[in-house]
């Protein structure tokens, strides 16, 4: 017995005295998984734009640094995207040289540059692994979009106190400084939740019809004209182009139904707000088609006109920011800022790049293929800012250019497709073995 307790003792002792090893599985991490959350990220922060530098700038140099360590490949079809964005930004540099001493337009020629890097990423980015990264993309800039709108809803009806934060002159601009790049940004998640809708690809009904709700009383709280003709115009692109894809019959009465529904969603909002009748004395004078400030020979069409002529024998134009200095107004439109800012060289690449996105960004939506369902969200989205380009700057919107290096990648992916088809990942919801669309 005393013997039975001196061992068990014994044993305790060297228990202590000797502690047992615990062997730690090896610390290992997922790249892709690392990627997309830096992804994901990245885009969410393209809609803080209340502080310079933004979220959105930090974020863009993590998830472009982890992607560049990766490795990556270009396909000859996106050379051209490549050269003519780089003979633009070339352009500015050259119309920068005479005034390389002043701060604001060396600062405007190099976020020019870093811009277009973010552009060439999305187009290398996308062309590779497509349909789950535009996926992604999406699902986050969704996301996005309802929290900017939900604060400019928020500021414009001043709850909380936020009514300085997240709105600016009597309109909701919520997590951005100006309404206009508001209204402008909300466009893509509205299109997004109006896809999903009509395609009948949520879950969750009620979930995305609220969140249109939201959107669509963001873009019209934001009383951006701009940004309500190019809501219109996009919606509109969108749910033809996924009538004008889908052969059957059934599916296209289920998009017709469900295209009324999302109009009527968003027309039961906008009836709402207009039932406040501040709310709606504004939007009577925001339904103008001009403004005070457009109109006479020192108004923005006017200052467009007169600069037309002068720009002609300025081989450099006016040089970045140079507008402003002898208009006293920036020029409010991209085109005619393209020759002013960036000189004849970059001017004449931004018009053919735009040219040539038009060109392919209608191919891409209209030709059958396993990209066409995602086209259909960025290209109405991003045609609808090159247009409203005639009107308003858009040359150092970041979303812009999120969207124009989307449609040039996934383009890439959709020409890869068609060179080898069978190599291309197989699209959700198709049943062919070989990967390839029936009657394509």
């Amino acid at each position: 017995m005393h013997i039975d307790r001196a061992v068990a003792a014994a044993s305790a002792g060297s228990a202590q005295a000797a502690p047992i090893a615990v062997r730690l599985p090896p610390l290992r991490f997922n790249y892709n998984v690392l990627i997309k959350l830096s992804f994901f990220l990245f885009v969410v922060c393209g809609a803080i734009a209340l502080v310079e530098p933004s979220p959105y700038d930090f974020a863009s140099f993590l998830t472009i640094g982890l992607w560049f360590l990766g490795g990556f490949r270009v396909h000859r079809f996106i050379l051209a995207f490549l050269a003519l964005i780089f003979v633009y930004n070339f352009g500015g540099f050259v119309a920068l040289l005479p005034y390389l001493n002043e701060p604001d337009p060396t600062l405007f020629m190099l976020q020019s540059l870093y811009l277009a890097i973010t552009a060439v990423f999305f187009a290398l980015f996308f062309a590779e692994n497509t349909l789950a990264r535009a996926e992604l993309c999406l699902k986050a800039y969704a996301f996005s979009t309802v929290v900017a709108a939900a604060c400019g809803i928020l500021g414009y009806f001043n709850i909380g106190g936020t009514e300085d934060l997240f709105s600016k002159y009597g309109r909701a601009s919520g997590t951005f400084k100006d309404p206009n790049v508001l209204g402008s940004y909300l466009i893509m998640g509205a299109l997004y939740f109006i896809q999903s809708l009509i395609l009948r690809r949520t879950r969750h009904l009620l979930l995305t019809l609220s969140a249109l709700f939201i959107v669509v009383a963001g873009i019209f709280l934001s009383f951006s004209r701009g940004s309500w003709g190019a809501f219109i115009v996009a919606a509109l692109m969108t749910m033809v182009f996924a009538f004008h894809s889908n052969r059957d019959a059934r599916v296209r009465r289920r998009i017709v139904v469900m295209a009324a529904v999302a109009v009527g969603v968003a027309l039961i909002g906008i009836v709402l707000l207009l039932s406040i009748d501040s709310t709606r004395e504004f939007f009577l004078q925001r339904a103008s088609v001009t403004q005070e400030y457009d109109e006479g020979e020192t108004g923005r069409f006017g200052n467009q006109l007169r600069s037309l002529p002068m720009l002609l024998d300025r081989l450099n134009g006016f040089g970045p920011l140079r507008f402003r200095l002898i208009f006293d107004l920036d020029p409010h439109n991209s085109y005619i800022n393209s020759f002013a800012s960036y000189g004849w060289l970059g001017g004449s690449a931004f018009l053919l790049m735009v040219g040539l996105t038009i060109f392919i960004g209608f191919r891409l939506a209209l030709a059958r293929s396993p990209y066409a369902r995602i086209a259909h969200v960025y290209w109405p989205a991003l045609f609808v800012f090159l247009m409203q380009g005639f009107q308003i700057d858009i040359d150092h919107w970041r979303h812009v250019y999120l969207m124009l290096g989307a449609v040039w990648g996934i383009e890439t992916a959709r020409i890869r497709w068609l060179e080898r088809p069978a190599w291309v990942e197989r699209p959700v919801g198709l049943r062919q073995s070989s990967g390839r669309l029936p009657s394509r």
